[in-house]
């Protein structure tokens, strides 16, 4: 059943045409780089925060609100623009390995990226940062840069992108 749905994506009529020319497929991997651009800096800053290496002076929360909603626009653009990317190849990318470790590396960081926003605040009245938020941080900040190589890796590796 999932084989039949991704034959049906790939014969969509606007997945066709996204594909049919240069300049739209371009563009569609441009949106998506920059989008990956966008969420994974927004995280960086937020996770180099925490661990002590940049933005000593400002408070984690701030930043948080700053960079975070930074960081779900780029995730969302980057969901739609991957999305579309996928339908592309769509039966390619069902049994493709490297593909899946870079969706569990989003997902990954997605939850990382979560419990910061949701915990950042207690954190920030602590005298010191928390020894669980700094491992929250150093495992998100891994897993963004495992899905950048991952997604690197999906066309390189794969030959599917």
């Amino acid at each position: 059943m999932l084989l039949r749905i991704c034959e049906w994506l790939q014969h969509n009529g606007f997945i066709v045409f996204v594909n049919s020319s240069v300049v739209t497929a371009s563009t569609l991997e441009i949106i998506h780089f920059v989008s990956f651009f966008v969420l994974v800096g927004s995280l960086v800053a937020v996770d180099l925060r925490i661990l002590g290496l940049a933005a000593r002076k400002m408070k984690s929360g701030s930043l948080v609100q700053y960079a975070f909603p930074w960081m779900w626009t780029g995730f969302i653009v980057a969901v739609i623009s991957g999305f579309l990317m996928f339908a592309i190849d769509a039966t390619e990318y069902l049994h493709n390995t490297v593909f899946h470790e870079k969706l569990y590396s989003l997902l990954f960081t997605l939850i990382f990226a979560i419990i910061i926003q949701k915990n950042v605040g207690k954190w920030d009245q602590s005298p010191q940062t928390p020894v669980f938020a700094k491992l929250i941080a150093l495992l998100c900040l891994v897993s963004a840069v495992a899905m950048i190589l991952m997604g690197v890796d999906v066309p390189a590796l794969t030959g599917v992108g």
